[in-house]
């Protein structure tokens, strides 16, 4: 998947922007990046465009946040970014993941959710509602 390709899916599925979405895709994958061990954040990395890729790694991460905060707290944490909007936050957050398990291989998604709590799970939109992976990838 493209970096246009992967904006525009978040900007059609969260309804706002593509200069929205890029936004809600930064911090939401930060987020992520923080509550995923540093192997599968750069597994995911490693497979996301040029542009993603890098809010996934960094170079001298900080502790991660313990994953065992919610899905709401993770939320809360993207919208209390300053460049986004809190109204958006919420359904960006959930474009973003949804559009993250079409992007990468389905045991990379599927390793990095087993870090966090099942609620987030029940965030990402079924495959068979509109999302999903194409045929081929």
């Amino acid at each position: 998947m493209e970096y246009e390709d992967f904006i525009n899916a978040v900007a059609t599925r969260a309804k706002v922007s593509t200069d929205q979405a890029a936004t809600i895709t930064g911090a939401t994958l930060e987020a992520l990046a923080d509550r995923i061990s540093a192997g599968q954040a750069d597994a995911l990395a490693y497979q996301l465009p040029g542009g993603l890729d890098a809010c996934l790694l960094k170079p001298l991460r900080q502790e991660q946040v313990k994953s065992s905060l919610g899905f709401d707290d993770f939320v809360q944490r993207v919208a209390d970014r300053p460049d986004v909007d809190r109204a958006l936050a919420d359904a960006g957050v959930r474009a973003v993941l949804t559009t993250l398990r079409e992007a990468v291989t389905r045991d990379e998604f599927e390793n990095a959710v087993a870090q966090l709590p099942k609620e987030f799970a029940q965030a990402i939109e079924p495959v068979g509602a509109g999302g999903g992976r194409r045929p081929g990838q």
